[in-house]
């Protein structure tokens, strides 16, 4: 696995509770905006359609990519936190 940021670490390390969805690794201020009109404005909530997805990565970030205009980048991060969350904590 390649190495992490120091903001998916953190959001790994934790409950995820109430984090803003900027708290994902991969989604910064303008994405973050985007995803906030689109109703995900919580972390929990993209969680959400992370497992609705069934937790399959070419559907994540196909979807972040028509809800928020992520690049591959972005959806890769974000779908790796995610991820990384669930086997630690589900």
């Amino acid at each position: 696995m390649s190495s992490t940021s120091q903001k998916h670490r953190n959001f790994v390390a934790e409950p995820m509770g109430e984090k803003p969805v900027t708290d994902l690794a991969g989604v910064g201020e303008v994405l973050g905006k985007r995803l906030e009109t689109a109703g995900f404005d919580k972390a929990f909530v993209v969680l959400g359609q992370f497992l609705v997805l069934k937790k399959d990565r070419e559907l994540f970030q196909e979807w972040m990519k028509d809800t928020c205009n992520a690049n591959s980048k972005q959806s890769t991060d974000c779908y790796q936190c995610l991820k990384d969350w669930c086997d630690e904590f589900l």
